[in-house]
């Protein structure tokens, strides 16, 4: 029998063939039958919860054989239908992020940015050559005059150090970055 026409009747005698993917809670009588009486139960009630615990294991193979028909028929429709509303969704993104990257005003803006970039990193080079020319300098002197000429208040004045030449170089290529 095909699996859209199979019955799903829980009650129906045909229930379907067992898939073999769907045999991993084993319904064994004869554990059942062995496990000992819990103490405080009559034997009726033992023979009653036994009939219980049979029943809803034959309930639980029949809803995995139900289960196992619903995700073939599901199968079978998504394959009939092609693709996916995700796929549909993941299609039209695709599309608006290409529509987008062709327009006029994310073009300008990449080319700002890049020339941004550009100018950036000319400036960090810049300023990473002027301390690595200082420090080559520092290191051409020995060490006890690399820091006699200059005194802690030298280093911390921040008038003279805006009168520098580094200083005013650097200032000169934020301004031009800037505007």
């Amino acid at each position: 029998m095909d699996s859209a026409g199979q019955d799903i009747n829980l009650n129906s005698p045909n229930k379907g063939p067992l898939s073999d993917s769907m045999t991993d809670v084993p319904v064994d009588t004869a554990v059942a039958a062995q496990t000992p009486a819990v103490e405080g139960l009559t034997e009726a009630e033992e023979e009653e919860l036994r009939a219980e615990l049979l029943k809803v294991e034959e309930e639980i193979v029949t809803l995995r054989q139900v289960l196992a028909a619903k995700e073939r028929r599901c199968g079978e429709l998504r394959r009939k239908l092609g693709p996916s509303a995700s796929e549909g969704l993941r299609q039209s993104l695709s599309r608006s992020w290409r529509d987008v990257q062709v327009s006029s005003a994310y073009k300008r803006t990449q080319e700002t940015l890049s020339q941004a970039g550009q100018k950036t990193s000319a400036a960090l080079s810049t300023v990473g050559s002027a301390i690595s020319r200082k420090l080559g300098d520092m290191r051409a002197r020995p060490f006890s005059q690399s820091f006699s000429s200059y005194s802690i208040r030298h280093s911390i004045s921040m008038p003279a150090m805006r009168n520098s030449a580094t200083f005013k170089s650097l200032e000169d290529r934020v301004g031009t970055i800037k505007n």
